[in-house]
């Protein structure tokens, strides 16, 4: 894309849908799509408890904050495409946190 935040507009592919009209899949499109589906493995992984889990939660901090140093300092990441998986991002430290917290409270029994 050479540094332009305009490259994730560059269709992919175009079907004719049935009401006359065509829609057109970029290539920012695709990478939200794959982005929502490794956010969804990554969520039902986040469910697991164990020693990786810390691990895990680490790396996913690190993506994210991987992607906000990206969305600040590199010209093809100031996009909203970019700016959404930057949220999933976020999305996913958030939801493994809650769920390790919310487990974890379910492990301390008081007796």
């Amino acid at each position: 894309m050479g540094g332009n935040p305009a490259g994730w507009a560059n269709e992919l592919l175009t079907i004719p849908m049935v009401s006359g009209f065509a829609w057109s899949l970029t290539a920012g499109d695709l990478l939200l799509v794959v982005g929502l589906v490794c956010l969804f493995f990554e969520v039902v992984k986040s469910t697991q408890t164990g020693r990786s889990s810390v691990v895990e939660h680490m790396l996913s901090t690190l993506v994210f904050v991987v992607f906000l140093v990206e969305f600040l300092l590199v010209g093809a990441a100031a996009s909203s495409v970019f700016f959404i998986l930057m949220m999933m991002a976020i999305f996913d430290v958030v939801a493994g946190f809650t769920v390790s917290i919310t487990s974890a409270g379910r492990d301390v029994t008081m007796g």
